[in-house]
């Protein structure tokens, strides 16, 4: 393959075209199922090209888990909740109401970061990219509890982010209503924080003071 004429003229053109190729592929297929030759001929560049923008396909994968990072979790997500609540826990609730839309939807392609985190383990810097997102991702959840003036929000945040998860695992598997089931059981961890002590805890098997 000849050399890139974009590359010259604007090497953002050909990166660009790089990325979003890449953001197809791996989205779709996962990453040890995509190679970099394919991504080359579908971007249409030069491989000079590419290894010039990217030097690894880790460095790749990275760019593409940042360019999803932009994408889902804070245009989607997170900007599109904060547009439908008028409070904080409105903004927190109304993340499962953009969760089922997305379910719903022909973009719906499961969770990129744990799927990438599964595919290639904790230990592999790629995965230890994905595992940063996931705790971005949380660390915006307990920023907003922190504004709903919730208690031990470090807490709810990991609580929440396993809701958020397993929405879309759940979903995945088939069960269209998973985001709506979460969303109540959000409703719930949010009472159990407004407390700043512990909720009582019942061991299982056994009953309520009371009852």
């Amino acid at each position: 393959m000849t050399a890139d004429p974009d590359d010259h003229r604007n090497p953002y053109v050909a990166r660009e075209r790089i990325l979003r190729t890449a953001y197809d592929l791996f989205s779709r297929r996962g990453i040890r199922a995509v190679g970099v030759d394919e991504v080359i001929e579908r971007s249409s560049v030069a491989k000079a090209t590419l290894y010039r923008h990217f030097r690894t396909k880790n460095e790749l994968v990275i760019a593409f888990l940042e360019r999803r990072q932009q994408v889902w979790t804070r245009e989607l997500v997170l900007d599109e909740s904060g547009r439908r609540g008028q409070t904080p826990e409105e903004r927190l609730l109304a993340m499962f109401d953009v969760l089922d839309e997305w379910i719903h939807s022909d973009d719906f392609d499961r969770c990129t970061f744990i799927n990438v985190l599964l595919e290639m383990g904790p230990d592999h810097p790629v995965g230890k990219a994905a595992i940063g997102y996931l705790e971005e991702l949380r660390d915006m959840v307990k920023q907003r509890a922190d504004e709903a003036g919730l208690y031990r929000t470090e807490e709810f945040a990991r609580s929440w982010h396993i809701l958020m998860k397993g929405s879309i695992i759940a979903a995945y598997e088939g069960d269209g209503d998973a985001a709506r089931r979460a969303k109540r059981m959000a409703a719930d961890l949010i009472e159990q924080h407004r407390s700043p002590d512990e909720p009582t805890r019942v061991p299982a098997g056994t009953s309520a003071p009371g009852r």
